[in-house]
């Protein structure tokens, strides 16, 4: 069995929070999947940082095909889960074939990497409570609602919880997330 991990997203979701991770977990030979609300070409979006805004501004992104709908995912044939950010968590932690797996791959304490507003579907499902975590600095109000200890770092590593606060965080995020995945779930 090839080993696979699954991304789940949908629209609205951060272009390169999405990308980096698929691609950067296929080069290392993972098979990614990729599940949405549906299956659907997925319309992604661009977040930056720029001067003279309080906030990150959105941009339309690049589009890429959902393999799965949430229905369809058995969590059992996953090594492990990642959950960009983006908008889309703010409306897909309310799905409840979602919320079903997410949960889990917490009861199996498999793998999980959250970055940015990720984070948001984890604390839907109770995942956060008595864990130390990061994300995207405006939510450090939901986190600590959550239970969670949040931390403003570029990466922080709770047992098999790996989170980051936005795409710039990238490089530590995934170096931490692979080094979870050759320990726990390695490419067979």
């Amino acid at each position: 069995m090839a080993a696979k991990i699954l991304l789940v997203t949908g629209d609205a979701a951060e272009s390169l929070e999405v990308l980096y991770p698929y691609q950067r977990l296929r080069e290392e030979g993972y098979e990614v999947h990729i599940a949405a609300p549906s299956r659907k070409t997925l319309r992604l979006v661009v977040h930056d940082f720029e001067e003279g805004f309080d906030t990150y501004t959105e941009k339309p992104g690049y589009t890429i095909p959902a393999d799965l709908a949430f229905s369809e995912v058995d969590p059992g044939q996953y090594l492990a889960l990642v959950i960009p950010g983006g908008r889309a968590p703010e409306y897909l932690r309310n799905d409840p074939e979602l919320r079903k797996i997410c949960k889990a791959f917490f009861d199996a304490d498999k793998p999980v990497a959250q970055i940015c507003h990720g984070p948001l579907l984890t604390a839907a499902v109770g995942g956060l409570s008595g864990r130390r975590v990061t994300a995207y600095p405006a939510l450090e109000p939901d986190m600590q609602a959550a239970g969670a200890d949040y931390q403003d770092a570029e990466v922080v590593v709770d047992g098999t919880l790996i989170s980051s606060r936005a795409w710039p965080d990238h490089p530590a995020w995934m170096r931490e997330f692979l080094a979870a995945l050759r320990s726990k779930a390695p490419v067979v």
